[in-house]
Parts: C-alpha cells; structure tokens; sequence
C-alpha cells in the first residue's frame, strides 16, 4: 500500500538520529495517525521496520556482528535502504563493529586526521572500494562535499567527481560509510542533507542483553557456548528457509506454464523443499525449547548485568557535568571483568550475584571518581544512590515530589518571614513550599509558633544534620531522606554533609563509597592506578596548582625494580619538544620503559597523533 511506501521512506530519511522512545512517538503516535486522517491507504499496524527487513535480513546481520535489540536493528534496515552515504554516531563502536563484519577485510578505514588521507579516498572512490572515515569531528573537511553530495558529473558512461583539484572516476561498487565517535555531536544542517544520520548509540536495554552474554559467558562459559550455538544455528534455519523459498519461487517463475503439471524435476524440487522446510521447523521448535531452559539459566545473573548496564549510562552522563568525562564501553567493560575477578566465590547464587552487583558498584565507582574533580565526586555518587532509590534497590520511603524538592528547593514568598533575628528569608521561604509536601503540613508552625526557641538551637549546632529535631519532628531521625528535606531548607551549608551522612547509611558498603580513596597517599593511589593500567592504557594526571607527580612515579618504578635513569623518560612537551616526545615513546614501546610527558595542554594537536601512535602499538604489543 501506498501508506505503508510512504512511512517506510520517512522512516529511512528522517528516524536515524533519534533515540528510541522519540522514533515509536513519530512514526507510531505521529505519522500513522496522520495518513490515516488524511485517508491514504495504510496496513492497519504496519511496522516498518518488517517493510524494510525480512527476518532472514535480520539474522544475517546478527551473524555479522550487529546486536540484537530493536534499536539496532532499525539501524541496519536504514543503513542498508538509504541512499545517501551514512553517518553513523557510535562512541560505543557497536556500528563500526556491524560494519566490519558486513563488509568484511577488504575495507579501508581511514581518518581525516592521518596524512595523505585525500590520495587514499580517490583511490577508494575510483578502484571501487568500500571505504570507512572514522572518528571525524563535528566539522568534516570540504573536499568531502561533492563526494557526500553526490555532485557527479557524466562523461560518456563515467561518472567524475571533484575532490579537491582533481577529478575521479567514480567506480559502480564504491561504497562509503562515516563514523564518529562523539556522544551529542551537532551537525550543519548541510551534513543532516548530504548524510543520513544514524544513531547507534547503545540502550540501556540492548547494553544489559550484551553484559548479560559476557558475565555468563564468565560464569558459565558452557551454558553460554551453547546459548550462542543455539543462537547461530536459528539463525541459519532462518536463512535456510529463506534461501529454499527464494529458490522454489525462481524456479516456478522460470518454468512454462503449459507444461508445468508435467515438470518432473520441478515436482520433486518441490517435494525436497517441503520436507526439508518441515524438517528445519521441527529443529526450530526443539531449538526454541532448549533456548528457554537455558535462558531460564542464565537469568539469574541478569541483576548483574542490569547494575552494568544501570553504571554505564549514569557515567556517560557525567559530560553533561563537564565535558572532559568522556568513557568509553570498551575501558568500562575492562573494570567490569576485573570486578568480577576480583568477587569471592560463592556456590549459592544469590550470594555470588550479591557479591558480584556490590563488587562491580563499587569497582567501577572508585575508577570513575579518581578521575573526578573533588567537588563532582559527590554527584556522581548521589546520582547512583537516587538510581538505586528509583529502581527500588535502597530501602528507603520517598515520593517524587520529595525528591524533586531535594534537588530543585523552591521556594514562595507569599508568607513574611515572622524569624527574621535568626531565620535567614530564603530559609522561611523554602519551608512555606515545604509545607506543600505530604507529612510537613504542620512544620512551619511549629517553628514559628510552638517551639521556635528550640528550632532556634537546632539551627545554630554546628552539625545540625546529626542532631534531632525538636517536637515530634524528632521522628525524622527514622526517616533520614525526610530529614535531608528540613537540612535543605534550613541550613543549606550542612547539605554536602548530611547528604554523605545519608548514603553512608543507606547504600550498601556506604562508606567504601563516602571515604573512597580518603586513607590512602597520592602514592597509594597512584599504585592502585598503576595495577588498573597497561601498557595501551596510559595513566593521566590532572593536575593542581603546584602539584608535581613525578616524586611518586619515580617512587614507583623504584618499587617496580628499575631504575629511573634509565627507565623513565620525563619530557615537558613545548616548541620542538614532541619529537624528541616520539622518539622516547617508540623506544619505550620496544624496550619496556616508562614515559612521562608533561603540559600537554600545550600541545593538543599532538594528542592526536599521540592517541594514534598508541593505537599502532596496541596492534604490534609493546614490551609489558
């Protein structure tokens, strides 16, 4: 049907860069209505994601590398139904992992920040190549702009188009791909235009599914291996079939219909297609039992993977905080393993899967904030507690409206202050919006009219938040998220305090959290860096004024039984200095040795090429 064309193609031009949610609110609240009332013809619950695939598709691409969750999938089905050359947004390198898989070895990828990067795209476009630009930036080069235009100009049968001064053929199979690896990027409308934006971000949802896969396949690599054979041979009975049916209707379709009846072969062919299709069901339906006693089997690690999957998008958050927090799934995954090697057995499974959630909690929470500023630590760790408290992880009673006054304090002005030789206005004016809230009705009376002499002590104790209040109000020592509540309006400077008092008390281990890293040195710290890092994973210092870690570092490698002379390589990178910078690295990466290089803020464009060389090292294995 003509409607059913027509949200299909809105679908590949306009859902990529959207989240889920956004993409069912616009195709399936929005546009369906829409033709609808507008009378153009439509399948009444027409999705289009089963216009655009066949499940036959969808299996194919699960056995190349693309996961399996919805959101995946629908980016698949655009990525291979547009016509525009695809952007794909991909910081956790789900889609340029699909890529690869499709596309297989013969692909070049190149970025726009390695040299004589230009030579290589004409000879991609003019031999034919599939070629992949990855981690481009929010500005791509101009050159590009014909080539992602489709600007082509036609001699005789050649297309040509201009990159630069030159101009190239461009071949029939050329294919090409972009990808970046940036969370939010902001594109010019221009690129929205000449790219079809795609968002392979990961879901919270999809990431538990993958997270689930790696803790059983730690856990219990049997059950998983068989999990994934499972999985494989589905998918081929999907492709089987869909293979016999495409064979089976090519032969009808080429047969004389005058004869047909008489078509011996055909008969037989149809005949072996039948029993075989028969055969794969039943496979299908024995596989399908199996699949469900073992998914059965593996659920009970799922809490694990849904604390994994709870962590990993509050940390992705933190750039909202400040944009150097940036992670990656891949380093992520590497803290999540070693949490999980570093939990105590247990043979009972709750008391593992226990262990487990509290062990990667705190694991991956003591990686994030030592890379924190002191003042985003307690954020971050307030973040995870009221996540916990939403998904009913914490005992503890609260409304949304409490908990929107905890982070919000508003306050009305309707009502002057009566306290003003000792109650500051903002603080009288936060409780007559207090009072709103369910439990506080009767809270400014009291401290106005019943026992404001007593309030009045209260609120001058230097630690109020560990002292009762008076009245009945007394209670709140019972009810330490209400309490906050009263902290909040009234002695605003004790809330850092109170709130650290409060998930000490609730969070489970609280105080590993509340005191992470406090006991130990600069020393201390850095040794525990030093065993999460290797030899592709750099330890970076962001330093204070005055601060100078390179005492402890030669402390260290004295500790390691080398020698700092010889072994450390110090150079404060300036004018001239990155260089010497590269030869020290190259030398370090074949003989062992440490380097240390200072100011890098002075130079960013070497970080660039500093992120490459490490790459290049991480392919060849440096010296451990």
């Amino acid at each position: 049907m003509i409607g059913n064309t027509l949200v299909s193609a809105a679908f590949v031009s306009y859902i990529g860069p959207f989240s889920f949610s956004f993409r069912a609110n616009l195709w399936r609240d929005t546009w369906l209505p829409d033709l609808t009332e507008l009378k153009i013809p439509v399948t009444e619950g027409v999705d289009p994601l089963n216009i655009l695939s066949t499940p036959s598709q969808q299996a194919v691409w699960a056995s190349e590398g693309l996961p399996a969750d919805r959101v995946s999938i629908e980016n698949a089905s655009v990525v291979v139904s547009c016509s525009r050359y695809p952007l794909l947004i991909d910081p956790q390198l789900q889609g340029i992992k699909w890529i690869k898989g499709k596309e297989g070895g013969e692909m070049v990828s190149i970025q726009l920040t390695a040299q004589h990067w230009q030579k290589k795209v004409e000879l991609a476009v003019s031999s034919g190549q599939t070629l992949m630009i990855d981690g481009i930036g929010q500005d791509i080069d101009a050159v590009l702009d014909p080539l992602l235009s489709r600007q082509f100009t036609k001699k005789g049968k050649t297309l040509l188009v201009k990159l630069g001064a030159e101009e190239v053929e461009v071949a029939s199979t050329f294919k090409l791909y972009l990808q970046t690896k940036l969370i939010n990027p902001h594109y010019k409308p221009e690129t929205a235009a000449q790219c079809t934006i795609v968002n392979f971000i990961v879901t919270e949802a999809g990431l538990e599914d993958q997270l689930l896969a790696m803790v059983v396949r730690v856990e219990k690599p049997e059950l998983e291996a068989k999990k994934e054979g499972l999985t494989r041979e589905q998918q081929d009975f999907i492709i089987q079939l869909a293979q016999l049916e495409a064979d089976l209707l090519h032969k009808l379709v080429s047969a004389d219909s005058e004869t047909i009846l008489e078509n011996v072969e055909l008969i037989e062919q149809l005949e072996v297609t039948k029993e075989t299709s028969m055969k794969i069901q039943e496979k299908q339906e024995l596989a399908k039992i199996t699949e469900k006693e073992i998914n059965e089997s593996r659920e009970g690690y799922r809490p694990v993977a849904a604390e994994g999957a709870m962590l990993y998008f509050l940390l992705i958050q933190l750039c909202i905080v400040d944009h150097m927090y940036q992670y990656s799934l891949e380093s992520f995954q590497n803290f999540f393993f070693k949490a999980i090697e570093k939990t105590e057995e247990s043979e009972d499974l709750a008391v593992r899967v226990q262990s487990l959630i509290l062990g990667i909690r705190l694991t991956i929470y003591q990686w994030v904030s030592r890379g924190l500023f002191e003042r985003h630590k307690q954020i971050f760790l307030s973040q995870l507690t009221f996540r916990l408290m939403q998904k009913a992880q914490l005992e503890v009673t609260y409304t949304v409206q409490q908990m929107s006054f905890l982070v919000n304090c508003p306050v009305s002005t309707a009502v002057p202050n009566p306290l003003k030789k000792w109650l500051p206005d903002k603080a009288w004016y936060a409780i007559q919006k207090l009072i709103e809230l369910e439990g506080f009705e009767q809270f400014a009376t009291n401290l106005s009219k019943d026992a404001p002499a007593r309030f009045q002590m209260w609120y001058n104790e230097l630690d109020p938040e560990d002292r009762a209040l008076p009245l009945e109000w007394r209670s709140l020592e019972a009810a330490p998220f209400q309490k906050l509540l009263v902290v909040r309006c009234m002695r605003p400077d004790r809330v850092t305090t109170a709130l650290n008092n409060f998930i000490r008390g609730s969070l489970p281990r609280g105080g590993d959290f509340v005191d992470c890293d406090a006991a130990l040195s600069s020393i201390g710290v850095l040794e525990q860096a030093y065993v999460d890092s290797s030899s592709t994973t750099p330890i970076f210092f962001i330093l204070s004024a005055g601060a100078n870690p390179v005492k402890d570092v030669e402390a260290l490698i004295v500790k390691e039984k080398m020698d700092p002379i010889k072994h450390l390589h110090t150079i404060a990178l300036g004018q001239g200095q990155d260089v010497v910078a590269n030869a020290k690295l190259d030398m370090a990466h074949k003989e062992g040795h440490w380097v240390m290089l200072q100011n890098v803020h002075l130079m960013p464009d070497f970080l660039l090429e500093l992120e490459k060389r490490l790459a290049v090292f991480a392919l060849e294995g440096s010296d451990p």
